[in-house]
């Protein structure tokens, strides 16, 4: 019986974790956190997200998430960008900026961030409908 044989391409996967809206949290709440640890996980809560959607989506062990929830273990700190993202809010990074003396200032506006999205998404089309016309004018020919 071949039916316990799955494949992978049979089956694709599903969205590990619910869409976040971008949440912003205190600064006073982010400068309490005793550790980095604690920015990750006051992230993660303010985030509203189970804790196995996070881990899962970031592809952490259950186990390493726990004692990293505990505080026993580390945050992976290449998955920060990813934690941020995946949870819409940026205290970890703020609480790494304020412990070292720094603040933080947003280089481009939501608004600017997504007119060069736009322009780049415009762009590419243009450039298919050139490579289209080019076509159709040398099958043609």
């Amino acid at each position: 019986m071949k039916s316990k044989e799955l494949s992978t391409v049979d089956y694709p996967e599903l969205p590990l974790a619910r869409s976040v809206e971008k949440v912003e949290v205190p600064l006073g709440l982010i400068v309490r956190q005793p550790s980095l640890s604690g920015a990750v996980a006051l992230c993660v809560q303010s985030s509203g997200l189970d804790d196995k959607e996070v881990y899962l989506t970031l592809g952490i062990d259950a186990g390493h998430w726990t004692r990293i929830m505990k505080g026993d273990a580390h945050f992976p700190i290449n998955k920060l960008g990813d934690l941020m993202s995946l949870c819409g809010n940026e205290a970890p990074l703020m609480w790494l900026a304020h412990s070292r003396g720094y603040g933080l200032v947003l280089l481009k506006s939501e608004a600017e961030r997504r007119a060069e999205q736009a322009e780049a998404r415009a762009k590419a089309a243009e450039e298919k409908a050139r490579w289209l016309e080019d076509l159709i004018s040398r099958r043609a020919a």
